[in-house]
């Protein structure tokens, strides 16, 4: 398969959109930032603006204007910081709206995850904070301890990740709840067995694991 590639061009800020809804048949702009995240942003783009050439806002030309499709906190944050134009691809103008919806959330898309334990033993967790890096909420509950008190959330993370002792929590809906808790009493009595953690261990020998 063939992809034809879009080639960039920077376009002043002023002729740019934010995507209001104003296209027929595509929604407006369901992204929103924070405000701790925006000043992240700005920072991420201050810090290697080269990165803004990398990765293109991507917009759709209507009438004297163009209408932002990806990157519309980008768009933002540089009109925060002083820019007066950014880097952009612009599509088609025969691209339907079925497309444009597609492309708008996207561009949006994370398909991947993190290593977690790599990101705490491999990686600067002061650059992570900078860069933006959001610790999943598991963490608070793994972590809800005076130990890990005062530490931000990569802090906590590099800390369990390279503690001795460890916890998980399962979660479940009240009647399965009630049914897990039996489930692990009789797996005890079975196997003669001293606490919920060595069922685990028994399972994973039984299994081979």
């Amino acid at each position: 398969m063939k992809i034809e590639l879009i080639k960039s061009q920077n376009i002043a800020l002023t002729k740019l959109e934010i995507n209001k809804g104003q296209i027929e048949g595509l929604p407006k702009n369901p992204r929103l930032i924070k405000d701790s995240k925006f000043e992240k942003l700005k920072k991420s783009i201050e810090d290697n603006p080269e990165m803004l050439g990398m990765r293109e806002v991507l917009v759709y030309p209507q009438g004297s204007k163009f209408v932002i499709i990806g990157g519309n906190m980008r768009f933002q944050a540089c009109k925060d910081l002083g820019f007066t134009e950014v880097p952009c691809k612009v599509l088609e103008k025969d691209t339907t709206a079925e497309q444009l919806r597609a492309i708008t959330i996207k561009d949006n898309v994370g398909f991947g995850e993190h290593d977690w334990e790599l990101l705490a033993n491999e990686w600067d967790s002061v650059e992570l904070e900078n860069w933006a890096i959001e610790v999943p909420n598991f963490i608070d509950n793994l972590t809800n301890n005076e130990d890990y008190e005062g530490l931000d959330q990569l802090s906590k993370l590099d800390k369990f990740m390279n503690s001795e002792l460890k916890r998980m929590f399962l979660v479940y809906e009240n009647e399965t709840f009630e049914k897990v808790v039996k489930w692990f009493e009789a797996k005890q009595l079975k196997y003669n067995l001293e606490d919920n953690s060595q069922i685990i261990l028994k399972i994973m020998e039984l299994e081979n694991i």
